[in-house]
């Protein structure tokens, strides 16, 4: 398993995301709501609309990974 480093910044998108969103969809919340570059080094947290789904994507250096996905 990949993992960010100990010094990573992790953005929390505020309000609910469509979990139908891929990688592309999520990157472009990044760059519109969050205002970063998806390729900063960063983990971007989304979270569905029950609360009980979590979408945590971050790039390690070749390509955006999907970290951890709801059940």
């Amino acid at each position: 398993m990949i993992a960010p480093g100990a010094n990573v910044r992790v953005y929390l998108a505020c309000g609910v995301t469509d979990m139908r969103k891929g990688i592309d969809g999520l990157m472009a919340l990044v760059q519109s709501s969050l205002r970063q570059k998806p390729a900063s080094g960063s983990v971007f947290a989304f979270r569905g609309r029950r609360g009980d789904r979590i979408k945590l994507l971050f790039w390690d250096g070749q390509g955006v990974l999907p970290l951890l996905q709801g059940p």
